[in-house]
Parts: structure tokens; sequence; C-alpha cells
């Protein structure tokens, strides 16, 4: 019998993915590894949002698409809170596969490329329903009250996508995923392609849906304000790990991990007579198809030492709650800036 914490809905331990790096005639013989995830570890509460963030490669939606079983993990677990108990994604197959699914989907990042510019709105809402049997007038009555549900008309439904604005495509794909009602939602930037005031109208609407319906979020983002004002919990990755983890005010305010300051610097700041503050990086992201000795950041990091480059630190306790955990050999000595 699988079991984790009551208030937890998912629940990700040492989750690995590694896309192998072949050579020879018929590419048969395996040279390497993109180690894309590497040991992964996180969990979210129920009806809260945990954020992963991080620069673009490494490894935010290579995470959440093994989550959600879109990619097969090489290894780890991932316990999830279905409708009729825990189960553990990683070793699902077949129809049990299928029926967990309905409680866990996913919102994509791009609204043009993510809806079939050949069906209506009815079809595309509701192709889930149709996949796990409900008949064409439960969802026809479905694919109605789900548009009205994320701000837009019933009538719609006939309607191709060509006819929508990018931020009524995204919320026909937020009501894509709602069709099954799912507990947990992943969002895959779900604003990044949209208009500033359209996010904040996208933005609103996740927190109103999570509010009435109790949903839980794994939310990855790349624009930390939005972040900020999204989640309750960050989980800052780089190289495929986690390297900084804790409530989102606690992260912001007092960063333990320098590769998290660094990422905070490039917040903008709403007032403009502050002085202006880049803790510029130096340096590029290093290969990721062999195991790093050391840690990940030290060819990067300013603060390195020699005990960098020969011991990977762990993910320890590094704030001022047993919440806060940071990879980072000296997180205690460090002071680090953040944004107020």
């Amino acid at each position: 019998m699988l079991s984790m914490p009551d208030d937890c809905i998912l629940q990700v331990t040492d989750l690995t993915k590694h896309f192998p790096i072949e050579a020879g005639f018929f590419r048969r013989k395996q040279i390497g590894a993109v180690r894309a995830v590497d040991g992964v570890s996180f969990s979210v509460p129920t009806g809260k949002t945990l954020g992963l963030v991080g620069e673009s490669g490494c490894g935010k939606t290579t995470t959440a698409r093994a989550i959600l079983r879109a990619l097969d993990p090489t290894s780890g677990s991932v316990l999830f809170r279905t409708r009729q108990g825990v189960v553990d994604m990683v070793t699902l197959e077949g129809s049990s596969l299928k029926a967990a699914r309905t409680d866990m989907q996913m919102i994509f990042q791009d609204p043009y490329s993510s809806l079939n510019p050949r069906l209506p709105i009815m079809d595309i809402i509701g192709e889930p329903m149709k996949a796990h049997g409900y008949s064409k007038k439960e969802r026809e009555e479905r694919v109605k009250e789900l548009l009205e549900l994320v701000g837009l008309r019933a009538e719609y439904v006939r309607r191709y996508p060509h006819s929508f604005s990018g931020g009524q495509r995204q919320r026909i794909g937020v009501a894509r995923a709602l069709a099954l009602r799912p507990a947990l939602i992943v969002a895959d930037e779900p604003v990044s392609a949209l208009d500033v005031s359209v996010q904040a109208q996208v933005l609103n609407l996740l927190l109103d849906l999570q509010e009435r319906l109790g949903l839980s979020f794994v939310f990855i983002g790349h624009d930390l304000s939005v972040v900020r004002y999204l989640c309750d919990t960050v989980a800052v990755m780089y190289l495929g790990k986690i390297v900084e983890l804790a409530a989102v005010d606690a992260l912001y305010d007092e960063p333990r991990h320098p590769y998290t300051s660094t990422l905070l610097s490039a917040v903008p700041d709403a007032d403009p007579h502050a002085p202006w503050r880049r803790d510029i990086v130096k340096g590029e992201v290093t290969g990721d198809e062999r195991e790093l000795v050391g840690c990940s950041f030290e060819p990067r990091c300013r603060y390195a030492r020699e005990i960098c480059r020969k011991q990977t630190p762990r993910l320890l306790v590094a704030g001022k709650d047993d919440s806060h955990l940071a990879a980072c050999h000296f997180t205690g000595e460090l002071t680090l800036e953040g944004v107020s």
C-alpha cells in the first residue's frame, strides 16, 4: 500500500530522466546520456501551487512531462493522490494510467500550437471526455459549462481556433484541462506567450479556479514576478537538479543559493529611481551529458572554492525554518540579496 502525507496531493522522489546519446552504425552504441532531470524531489500540498523556475534547458518541462508520464522517467517515484487512492505514476500502465490521468492534466505554453486548427472548440474541449466514454449530450453540456467557467460565451462552441485571440485561446486550453475535473494541473509557462495585460487576466482566472474548485498546481515559469504572484512554494532548478526550495516569500526575501540570487537580480524594480542592480553570472552552462563531480553551478559561481569542485552539495535546511532548503556548501556563510 502506497502512502504519503495526508495534506499532499503529489510527492516526487529522486525523479530522473536521462536521454541516451548514441553513435555508430544505426546508432546502436550508447556513448553517454543527457541528464535532463537528475534526482529531483518535492511535494505539492493539496490546494497549493508549486513553482518551478530556472534558465531554459534546466529541466523544468522535462520534469513536468515525466510527472504526467508523457515521458517515461528513467527512475524515481511520483506518488499521486487520485480519486481511487495513492498511486505511483512511474509504475502505472494501460487502463490504470489512463484512469489516473483524469485527475492530472496539463496547460501548454503556446495557445496557438496547442489547439488543433481543424477542429471546432466543441471537439477540442470535448476530446478528453470522448476518450473517457462521455456521451455526446454530456460532452456538449460540459463544454458549454466550461466555456462560461473560463470567461467565454457558450455559443462559441462551433467556432474554430483562428477566430480567437491569444488570451481567449489560452482560456480554451484551460477549459480543456478542466474537462475531466482534475485535482492537479501542470501549467507549463501558460502566460509567457501573452501580452502583459492578458497575462494578468489569465493568472487571475487560475487563482479564481483554484479557489472555487480546490485545484493544486505545478506552475513552470520564467517570469519571477508572475511566479511570486501565483505560487506558494518555489523550487529553483539548475542542470536538472533543484538547488533551492522554499516558501515564496522566504526565497524572494532571503535567497540561500547564489544561483537564486542571480535569477532574482534580473527582476525589474517597480521604482524608477531605485539603483540598478544586476548580478551577472559569468560563463556558459556546462554540458550535462556526463555526471558532474562537485557543484554543477561551480564553473559560474563567484563564491566557489575547492570543495565545490570535488564534492556535490546536498539539499539541506538553510533557512529560518525546516522548509527552506538549499544545495550549497556555504549557504550559512553567504549573505545574498533578494528582492523586497
